[in-house]
């Protein structure tokens, strides 16, 4: 949006600038996500909540 004097409007330069910073934001979390250092793997996790699962549906069928 413009205003009579052919400048930006302060409002709309603002959001701009907000919604720029959120998305450098995203974009750094994300980047530190794919490289942050992962403690236990993807595939331990899943097989550990494989096994509770089991042993929760186990409990139920045999009781």
């Amino acid at each position: 949006m413009m205003t009579h004097s052919g400048q930006p409007d302060p409002e709309e330069v603002r959001r701009l600038n907000r919604t720029d910073r959120r998305r450098e934001k995203i974009r750094q979390q994300v980047s530190q996500a794919r490289h942050g250092r992962q403690i236990i793997p993807t595939w331990l996790m899943a097989a550990i909540l494989g096994l509770i699962l089991a042993g929760w549906l186990y409990l139920i069928i045999t009781k």
